[in-house]
Parts: C-alpha cells; structure tokens; sequence
C-alpha cells in the first residue's frame, strides 16, 4: 500500500486530481451536498473542451523550452466559423464542414512552423504573430454571422450517457490514444528525447524538424476539432469563442505536471488540472466571491497547487 501511494505521489497528476477533489468538497459542504452530482457533469462538459487543446498544448511544451502555441485561440474561432459557414444547418454538409474546418487548422500549424523553422522566428512570437492573421481571416470570413449548427453536430457536442457527456468518453479516448503515441510509438519517443536535449536527439539521428513539424500540425488540429465541437456545444460559432482557452492551455499543462523545461508529458495530469479549474471556479461562485475577488483566488490557487506540486518534482 505504502509503495503504491508512493508511485501516485510520484507520478505528478496525482496533485491536480487532489485539488480538483478538495474544491469538489468544499463545495457541496458549502451546498449541504445539494447539486453534487450535477457539477461534475458540468465539470465534465466543460472541461473537455479545455482537455483538447491542453493535449495538443502540451505535445509542444514536450518539445523542449520555448515552445508553446499562442495561436490556439484563433484556431479555435476559424475552425469554428468555417465549420459552421461550410455546414450551413445542413446535415448532410456535416462531414464536408469537419474536414473543411480540420483543413484550416493544419493550414496554421503549417504556416506556424513555417515561421519557426523557415524564418528562424521564436515560436513564443512565431505562434502570435500569426494568431493575429488567423483572427484576421476568420473576422473577414464569418463577417460576424453566428450559424446555428446542425441537428447531428449539436447532439454529439450535447449528448449524455447516464449524466456523463458522450463528448468526455470521446476524448477519453482521445487522450488514451495520445498516451499511447507517446510511450509507444517512435514519433512520441522522438518528441520526449528532442524535449529534453534537441542536439543529442539529433545526434542520435532523430528526426528532429519533423518532429516538431508534425507537433505543431497536432496542436493545430486539436485546436480545430475543439473548435468544431465548442461550435456544436455552444449553437454555433464566435469570434472570441477562443480567448478564454489561451491561458487555459497552458495552465492545465503546467499544473497537471508536464515539464515545462521540455521531455515529459503527463495525459492523465490534463484531466485533474481541466477538471480542477473549473471546479475552482464552480466554488467561488458559489460562495459569491466577486469577480475581482474571484480572479485573484484564482491565481493565488493555482500558483499553490504548481508550488506543492513541484516541490514534490524537486524532492525527485
């Protein structure tokens, strides 16, 4: 038992998934256990959304210091408004809108390792500058026009299986699959070994650029599906349908114990941190915190949960 407890502690999720519990508690202690059941299907629901992009987010803090996305946000929007544009309530548009919108998304990833590798431009910078571009594009393309999306779309993004979001088992499996193409796959090998020393990867005759070529096109895609699927979820798309996943991607990363020095990732870690976040703040508003207030609880929470949980990395 003591060494099973041991390997959780080591294991570096096991702290989100301890936050997202603790705040679960105080809340129904505060509600006398009123709604229990109802806010985890929310957390659920929400949640998973935040889980897509922050596994695309942190396949690219994998690949060493330096490296994040900013331009998830606005691929989020385009994929949206594209899906949305394409499919125009038509269900039997629906497969043409996906692979459209999917199309889009890898369309920036492409152009972002452009700007990385080609141009030699930071990808801190790289992914910022052509999120501006990205909005841009899907500003001129949807022209503020909010589509509803169709019957079909609408009904995954919304469907339950006894309380628990048919979207949640689908990126459930989704992370298994992206835990697998890490441990077993030579592509999450690679991704790992450039993580943690970029030269000595490509020494070892590694793959280096297209590596992280096909990292970046990940995120872009996860990005575009999040967006498809928030589109269905939410009745149709917007333009600042992404903003709020912009520090989100990255939060969930950090505190569900990927390094951010590059060569480890963590699948399960994305969950307790998505999960956590939300739940954080499900209990300050139920405790009618303001929103000043809220925000500063907030971080002042989440800086707790990386400092706890890192301490135990350095323990390490």
């Amino acid at each position: 038992m003591n060494a099973l407890l041991k390997r959780l502690g080591n294991s570096g999720w096991i702290w989100s998934f301890a936050a997202a519990l603790l705040v679960w508690l105080a809340t129904i202690a505060y509600t006398g256990g009123q709604g229990a059941g109802e806010i985890i299907t929310a957390a659920l629901s929400f949640a998973t959304f935040t889980i897509i992009v922050g596994l695309g987010q942190m396949m690219v803090i994998t690949t060493g210091p330096g490296n994040v996305d900013l331009s998830i946000p606005a691929t989020i929007t385009l994929s949206g408004v594209v899906a949305m544009k394409v499919m125009d309530t038509d269900s039997a548009r629906l497969l043409i809108g996906v692979v459209a919108a999917l199309g889009a998304a890898l369309l920036v990833g492409v152009f972002n390792y452009i700007l990385i590798r080609l141009l030699r431009i930071p990808p801190i910078i790289a992914t910022l500058s052509s999120s501006f571009l990205v909005l841009s594009t899907a500003i001129s393309y949807g022209r503020g026009i909010r589509i509803k999306p169709p019957p079909p779309l609408a009904e995954l993004a919304t469907m339950r299986v006894m309380g628990v979001p048919v979207a949640a088992i689908l990126v459930l499996l989704l992370s298994l699959v992206i835990a697998l193409v890490i441990r077993r796959t030579l592509y999450g090998r690679s991704v790992l070994a450039v993580g943690q020393n970029m030269r000595a990867a490509w020494l070892a005759g590694l793959a280096v650029d297209r590596t992280r070529f096909l990292t970046y096109l990940l995120s872009a895609f996860l990005a575009g599906l999040c967006g498809i699927l928030l589109s269905g979820f939410s009745g149709g798309a917007a333009l600042n349908m992404g903003e709020e996943f912009l520090l989100a991607s990255i939060a969930v990363v950090v505190i569900g114990g990927t390094s951010v020095a590059g060569g480890r990732a963590n699948v399960p870690g994305i969950w307790g941190a998505a999960l956590f976040m939300y739940l954080l703040v499900t209990m300050l508003n139920t405790f009618g915190a303001s929103a000043g207030i809220r925000l500063i609880l907030t971080g002042l929470i989440i800086i707790a949960v990386i400092v706890v949980a890192g301490g135990e990395r350095e323990q390490r």
